[in-house]
């Protein structure tokens, strides 16, 4: 399994950190009984950071003109009509994924097109889960036009563990869905706006996988 690049630093670290914990106890502590269970817990921690980091390649088979595809692996949590005024400013279907601690944080563009808008914006740290996370949290927006002329917007959200957003996409440069768009870490969230005939292909409460489930069908612009 393939250790995102925004984890490699934090998981060379945190082994050393355990490391200098566990090898005076194993060596001055009477054995086995509290060196065993430092080992055990030190492991649980270790691994629950390795699984977040993990960065699995996906490359997308479907069809892909007029394709939205969800850009993190979650839950849906809200489908609804909002007013999206940073960059579309216009009434949107804004479909939001949740991100737990143990899903895959990386972020995939979720179609292809071209990156003609990126600003981050800093915030609270209210629970992802929240309405007003979308507008009051730490996040960033991307604004996204499709290859069939159809613009969307694609928002990293922060949540009440996550305190960093990573934004990879840069004006200018091409969406492609099997690229990454960026990386949230410790749990989160991903609204994409949608323009309203756009045909919604899940329900709340279903789940995800960034850059290979489909969310929904749009028409050309």
């Amino acid at each position: 399994m393939k250790i995102h690049r925004e984890g490699t630093n934090i998981l060379i670290l945190l082994f050393i950190v355990l490391l200098a914990l566990n090898v005076p106890v194993w060596l001055f502590m009477p054995p086995y009984v509290i060196p065993g269970i430092l080992t055990a817990v030190s492991f649980t921690i270790y691994m629950f950071v390795f699984n977040f980091f993990r960065c699995p390649k996906r490359h997308y088979r479907g069809k892909r003109d007029n394709c939205v595809v969800s850009s993190v692996d979650g839950k849906v949590v809200a489908i609804e009509r909002v007013y999206e005024g940073e960059w579309l400013k216009q009434d949107s279907i804004m479909v939001s994924v949740f991100m737990s601690p143990l899903n895959v944080h990386a972020n995939w563009f979720p179609v292809d097109g071209t990156v003609d808008y990126v600003t981050h914006h800093r915030g609270r740290f209210l629970s992802a889960y929240l309405p007003k996370a979308s507008v009051e949290n730490e996040r960033s927006t991307i604004g996204i036009t499709m290859n069939n002329g159809c613009r969307i917007v694609v928002r990293q959200i922060a949540g009440a563990m996550a305190r960093r957003i990573v934004t990879y996409a840069c004006p200018g440069e091409k969406a492609d869905i099997d690229d990454h768009l960026g990386f949230i870490k410790f749990g989160s969230r991903v609204d994409i706006y949608l323009p309203l005939d756009a045909r919604i292909l899940l329900k709340i409460g279903d789940i995800t996988r960034g850059g290979h489930t489909p969310l929904a069908i749009v028409k050309n612009d």
